[in-house]
């Protein structure tokens, strides 16, 4: 596809009331955004429990939401700097909508994961999106200020969202579909307040192609090795002609999609920004961050049920200190760095504290105190709150306005990716420890492996007490497992934001001069247009 172009040159900031306007819609799609997986997290083992399937297709519901909006985010950023970011944003809304109706009537765990990955079609616009409207309106400098209103809405959802999620699966009136349901007049409400507030200038610079190749190439090379990720040590070992069958080809996509990139006019993974200093390396931080935290987080709430016996509400309260964690760091540390204009020192800071958190959850089994827990997911969230949207910032200090859209889209698309692989792989080491685990428990206890029968060890109402007990101290034992890893791979997130180069965040929508070695550098050849 190809379309004139827009590009802002000399842009102004909008007034704070303007601003202020707008970014309520905005807040609004975002919560909508988050939400949707918040809400599911608490509910989502009573959910494949009910619909009765296995651990491989309760990691595939997230990891199948995570992948489409992964392979999507650089389009809608791309999209972004070519098109309406209003008309784009309403679209996404739509997307969001389709998706969660579809999800709220799946009748089995395979439709569930179809419905939640075209779900995951316009979570990835939305995610993608708010961050690139926000940089349209707002300067690096003052963008600070308006994280910790981020923040606080991140907070409220990921808060309101497991315990509204726990609530609505506990209930006999509503049941689990309403998780899927519930967030749908939000949408809709985020929908109507965008329409009538958000007004951007639409620029425009010559002829520019979509990288529809690229993003294909990206796709299928990440879900291929995420499949086999998800079979491997279960289905077929590591060394055998099936991992050679399907890794194969998946890295084999990946090198292409790499040798597309670096050739195609506009590629959906700007190589010439991502190779930069700053931005490398903001990307690998989050890539390292996203695998850590999504991979290790998402499994919280089935710890809680599964191998502590609580319900989905009170797996929903016990999720609260790591909310407050995400609010009330990103609150201050916004603040702070708007007032000083300086980042790096609050990135390396929160990514050593993620580390510290994983490390303590590490620890757990299925007997821990509560009080260590608690401490652990305290942690975490001050190291997301921290790290995570300042890293977004980072990256857009760096570039000019004409590619906010691509450079934004890429950090938050390599972070989407690394949360999908950390869910894909920490929920197959998760299985496979689980499996041996009850193996073990069954052959302790002078039961046949074939005990369960066809039921999912996530149907925990349908098995016979003495099989429970051996399936929640399984999941309770593995878990900890899970987050050792993620605290390994948080490290490479601190060793990344240690190696960032120290900078003051500029005060300007765009940089003074383009550099000229950027693609379209030359502010002399575009032209703004009202829209």
């Amino acid at each position: 596809m190809s379309s004139p172009n827009t590009l802002t040159a000399g842009a102004e900031p909008m007034a704070r009331p303007q601003v202020l306007k707008a970014l309520s819609g905005l807040l609004l799609v975002l919560f909508v955004a988050m939400i949707s997986s918040t809400i599911v997290s608490t509910a989502l083992p009573k959910i494949i429990g009910s619909l009765n399937g296995s651990q491989t297709q309760y990691t595939w519901v997230v990891t199948a939401t995570l992948l489409a909006a992964t392979a999507t985010t650089p389009i809608w950023g791309k999209l972004a700097d070519l098109y309406s970011k209003k008309l784009l944003v309403e679209i996404a809304i739509g997307i969001f909508v389709a998706g969660s109706l579809i999800s709220g009537f799946a009748q089995d765990a395979g439709q569930l994961i179809a419905a939640r990955a075209f779900q995951g079609l316009g979570v990835g616009g939305l995610q993608a999106l708010v961050q690139v409207v926000i940089a349209a309106m707002i300067p690096p400098r003052e963008r600070g200020r308006y994280n910790g209103l981020l923040g606080g809405v991140m907070a409220l959802a990921t808060v309101s969202g497991p315990l509204l999620g726990g609530l609505i699966a506990d209930s006999s009136l509503l049941g689990w579909r309403w998780c899927f349901f519930v967030g749908i007049p939000f949408a809709l409400v985020a929908l109507v307040v965008l329409h009538r507030t958000l007004h951007l200038q639409v620029t425009r610079h010559g002829k520019v192609s979509i990288d529809y190749v690229g993003a294909t190439l990206i796709a299928l090379g990440v879900s291929i090795l995420l499949i086999w990720v998800s079979f491997v040590d279960n289905s077929f070992a590591w060394l055998s002609w099936q991992t050679a069958a399907m890794a194969g080809p998946g890295i084999v996509l990946l090198v292409v999609a790499v040798w597309w990139e670096s050739r195609t006019v506009e590629p959906v993974v700007p190589l010439d920004i991502i190779r930069r200093r700053t931005p490398a390396l903001a990307i690998l931080a989050s890539l390292a961050v996203g695998m850590a935290m999504f991979g290790g987080a998402v499994f919280l709430g089935q710890y809680f049920q599964v191998g502590r016996g609580y319900s989905p509400t009170e797996a929903g309260l016990l999720m609260i200190p790591m909310m407050a964690g995400v609010l009330v760091s990103s609150t201050v540390v916004g603040q702070i760095i708007s007032r000083t204009g300086k980042i790096k020192p609050y990135i390396v800071a929160g990514t050593i504290v993620l580390v510290a958190g994983f490390a303590v959850l590490a620890t757990v089994d299925n007997s821990t105190s509560m009080i260590i827990v608690s401490a652990g997911i305290v942690l975490v969230g001050v190291g997301v709150g921290m790290s995570m949207q300042n890293l977004v910032l980072a990256v857009q200090n760096t570039v000019a306005l004409k590619d906010i859209g691509a450079a934004s889209a890429s950090i938050t698309f390599f972070r989407s990716l690394g949360g999908t692989v950390g869910v894909s792989v920490l929920g197959a080491v998760l299985a496979n420890r689980v499996l041996a685990s009850v193996r073990e428990g069954l052959e302790a206890a002078g039961l046949p492996s074939t005990a369960m029968g066809s039921t999912s060890n996530l149907n925990l109402e349908q098995l016979p007490p003495e099989i429970e007990g051996i399936v929640r101290n399984a999941y309770g034992d593995a878990t900890g497992h899970i987050f050792l890893i993620s605290a390994v791979i948080a490290l490479l997130g601190v060793a990344a934001a240690v190696a960032l180069k120290p900078t003051m965040l500029r005060s300007s929508i765009d940089l003074e001069e383009p550099p000229a070695d950027e693609p379209g550098g030359d502010a002399g050849k575009h032209k703004v247009s009202a829209g």
